[in-house]
């Protein structure tokens, strides 16, 4: 029997609610597969901090190193806004991707037809909504130096940097084009190469990187302009490849037309080693241990997981396939709900109904 091991990070908020549904499903689909999932549970985020002062404990690190692939559920929660930003969870989560070079992140926006009504925009508009944003994630303006604030004769001053070098564009590049190979043969490469030095670097190397790739279609389209053809025409993309900060602002925009940020999954990769699977969404720590939260995102994460990392293909479809059965029968969690024929449940709910579609 094949054995794969995870490490499970739970983090903050809805956190180890939404891992606790998820961890049960994938027992379940492993068992009907045949192959088995040894779970490592570590500390990460907010409980980090309270045990061990930090949110990315080393012991949590190696275990992540040494595994099959992560799985993480949300990290964040207000309480720790006052400690140093070195200190905070979102710091643990920019460490955990730069020690783990996960340099490429790929994030599937597809509409589920049960939720078309659940989607802000009007049903003509993304019916046929089938998209991949592909954002780098280890450089770009979150990772640059110099950064800090200091203070000046006119007062605070405080800054970022945003940098890039040809081979950290062309990596990302190269993953963009083999996924648009495997799908429609389309790439829309977004920067601001109007204004910024940095983006006119990408939009060179990401034309270079396209002579190799004759069969895919590049084209280029400036970031304000993208966000709102994300909401105007969102049929129009297939592959959007991007960098760090607009792929973090695009792929939330692009979340909302399926209805819910609860709906999106994401995997984090790297060249070799273990990937990273986690939702896009928050740890909303104001619903959090109230048995409201979406777990669905996480599902789906975990079914990339085991189509990507583990190669479980038909496992990862019939987990697809039984979220897809639960929706269409109405049922929704709160923040998917559109109407009053829904049929309203919590996330253990959620959890129980997918768990009797895989048995």
């Amino acid at each position: 029997m094949q054995s794969y091991k995870v490490t499970l990070l739970s983090g903050d908020g809805i956190g180890p609610e939404i891992t606790s549904v998820t961890k049960r499903v994938l027992l379940l689909i492993s068992k009907k597969y045949d192959f088995d999932l040894k779970f490592i549970e570590m500390p990460f985020g907010g409980a980090a901090i309270k045990n061990d002062g930090v949110p990315l404990p080393e012991t949590t690190l190696q275990e992540c190193k040494n595994c099959d692939a992560v799985l993480l559920a949300a990290i964040g929660d207000p309480k720790y806004d006052q400690l140093p930003r070195e200190k905070r969870p979102e710091t643990g989560l920019l460490k955990l991707r730069s020690s783990l070079d996960l340099f490429a992140n790929l994030r599937p926006v597809k509409i589920a037809p049960p939720l078309i009504k659940a989607s802000s925009l009007k049903e003509d508009y993304i019916n046929k909504v089938d998209l991949i944003v592909v954002r780098e994630l280890t450089s770009g303006i979150y990772f640059g130096e110099p950064k800090g604030r200091i203070k000046t004769e006119a007062g605070e001053r405080a800054f970022n940097t945003m940098t890039y070098s040809s081979d950290e564009i062309n990596r990302i590049a190269e993953v963009a084009f083999e996924v648009a190979k495997q799908r429609r043969r389309k790439i829309c490469s977004v920067d601001k190469a109007n204004v910024l030095d940095v983006s006119q670097l990408w939009r060179d190397q990401v034309t270079l990187i396209s002579e190799k790739f004759k069969e895919i279609e590049l084209s280029h389209q400036y970031v304000d302009n993208a966000a709102m053809q994300l909401v105007r025409n969102p049929c129009q993309f297939d592959v959007i490849l991007t960098s760090n900060l607009f792929g973090d602002i695009l792929s939330d925009i692009a979340a909302m037309l399926t209805g819910s940020i609860g709906m999106l999954p994401s995997a984090s990769l790297t060249k070799k080693g273990p990937g990273l699977f986690e939702p896009v969404h928050g740890s909303a720590p104001d619903i959090a241990g109230k048995n409201l939260a979406n777990p669905i995102a996480m599902m789906l994460s975990a079914a990339m997981m085991l189509k990507i990392a583990f190669k479980e293909t038909n496992a990862a479809n019939h987990l697809e396939k039984a979220i897809n059965e639960v929706l269409a029968e109405g049922y929704r969690t709160a923040d998917l709900s559109s109407s009053d024929d829904n049929k309203l449940v919590g996330c253990f709910e959620m959890g129980d109904l997918i768990a009797e579609k895989i048995n």
